[in-house]
């Protein structure tokens, strides 16, 4: 029998037992596991699991939301009981639970604002207008992929105003403290009071998907949409069949921006169109800026070889990035590659990069030479690491272009997504940039062809797409954020 019991101090759950000892005992989640230190004496056992787990050279955080099974393996394979219970602790950046030997992690929200009653007061307090005679303040809210990371094109804004307006306070929001904020930033977990607080009172949002909850803009307070890729598929109003009640809340949703940014002047017409965002007009006090995009600026200026270091990555290694989107359909990353044959195949590292709408229903592969880093905060830099890209539809190809290294399509489903799911705006066999396969054999094969069979494609859909990432659209978007008045530097 086991016992338990939590150390507030040291952040950390105590499993403790007699006689034999486990050789190994750990904690299994979804995103993250943590492996137990073990300490015996005198047929006395423990084993410490730190709950403040640092990933790819980063802080040290908690581990993400969800459930984490206990396992304690004894010598032979043969598991240990590992039944015991312990009731909520509330430590500074979580709140853990712990029953029959399931592990609870979960957001440090107040208990009182965790019921639906409690969420619904602050709500309440937000649309209600009950901000007292606060002024706004020169800060910023970021948010991306609704909180579940700090990436994309809000943290390369981020970095940039934090280099020329330190003063400027930045507000991340955040699904847990498991997400790493940049330095200097300040992490608000999402539905907390001081989330509501800091979403009210900072003049400038930074968002890269839809404001979730309610939003009520303040007077003088402005919010810039970067959005998160220039579209192959279909997007908002642009999907197939007339539903009234999607077009409301499409509609609905633009009118929340003052500014929408787009990468390329394709993606301005695409957008515009598929959000009825009518920028550029005064009287609705909303524009459309076409300045590359900033997340792609560490393309042009970041380091692959730190990357690598930091993924424990050996510099001479073939890295191969593969990064489908997200499918409709299902939940989990699509299974169209095996990651774990594909590095054995090709003697690769395969990193594994999943949509951000799979980060959380989803799970970390783990295979020999395969790296799950769909957690990672940013892409850019992963696609500093790799070698070459394998995608699918996912508008990480108007990206992965910027570095001018191969890209291949794996597009089994290509009928049915182009079909019945979304749809395109354009063909994509036709301008591909890279070989395009339908099975693991063609891929093999593809990634032995010479890049110089696609180097026209590949100039042409850099010119199209492309031309403004040249390292400093963070610059060109934090510069009219300053002459707009949307901060003060």
């Amino acid at each position: 029998m086991t016992r338990a019991r939590f150390d507030n101090g040291g952040a950390s759950l105590i499993v403790s037992g007699s006689g034999s000892p486990p050789q190994r005992a750990s904690l299994n989640g979804a995103r993250a596991r943590v492996a137990g230190e073990i300490t015996a004496d005198e047929g006395e056992w423990s084993v410490r699991f730190r709950l403040l787990v640092s990933r790819w050279g980063g802080p040290a955080l908690p581990m993400p939301s969800g459930a984490y099974r206990m396992s304690l393996t004894a010598e032979g394979g043969a598991e240990l009981g590992a039944d015991a219970s312990v009731g909520r602790e509330t430590f500074e950046l979580f709140h853990a639970e712990l029953v029959s030997g399931e592990l609870l992690v979960r957001p440090p929200i107040d208990p009182a604002y965790e019921s639906g009653e409690g969420s619904r007061a602050l709500e309440l307090r937000y649309t209600g207008g009950n901000t007292g005679a606060r002024r706004l303040e020169n800060a910023v809210f970021f948010e991306s992929f609704y909180g579940r990371v700090a990436g994309c094109n809000p943290l390369a804004i981020d970095r940039e105003i934090a280099r020329i307006a330190p003063h400027v306070t930045r507000y991340w929001s955040v699904v847990d403290r498991s997400v790493p904020v940049p330095d200097g930033a300040i992490a608000v977990v999402d539905g907390s009071p001081e989330w509501w607080r800091a979403r009210a009172d900072a003049r400038l949002l930074v968002v890269n998907d839809w404001l979730r909850r309610p939003f009520v803009r303040r007077d003088g307070q402005h919010v810039l949409q970067t959005w998160h890729g220039t579209p192959l598929k279909r997007l908002a109003l642009h999907r197939r069949g007339f539903q009234p009640r999607r077009w409301a809340a499409v509609v609905r949703e633009s009118l929340r921006w003052n500014v929408l940014l787009a990468q390329n002047g394709y993606a301005s017409r695409v957008l515009r169109k598929a959000y009825a965002y009518l920028g550029g007009r005064p009287l609705l006090d909303r524009q459309l800026w076409v300045e590359g995009y900033p997340r792609n600026d560490v393309l042009t200026t970041g380091d692959g070889a730190a990357v690598r270091a930091r993924l424990g990555i050996a510099p001479e290694e073939e890295v191969l990035l593969y990064a489908p989107t997200w499918r409709d359909d299902r939940e989990e990353i699509v299974d169209f590659v095996d990651p774990e044959r594909l590095a054995a195949d090709r003697g690769a590292v395969v990193l594994v990069r999943g949509h951000s709408r799979t980060l959380l229903p989803g799970h970390d592969v783990t295979a020999p030479r395969v790296i799950d880093v769909t957690a990672y905060s940013d892409t850019a830099e992963l696609m500093l690491a790799a070698d070459a890209l394998i995608t699918d539809y996912s508008s990480v190809m108007f990206d992965f272009s910027v570095t001018g290294k191969p890209m291949h399509f794996l597009v089994p489903d290509l009928e049915h997504y182009r079909g019945a799911l979304r749809g395109f705006y354009f063909d994509l066999l036709k301008r591909a940039p890279g070989p395009v396969a339908r099975s693991h054999e063609e891929l093999l094969t593809a990634l032995d062809q010479d890049p110089a069979e696609y180097a026209e494609r590949y100039a042409t859909w850099r010119a199209a797409f492309n031309r403004l990432d040249d390292g400093h659209a963070s610059e060109r978007v934090v510069a009219r954020l300053i002459d707009a008045g949307m901060i003060t530097p």
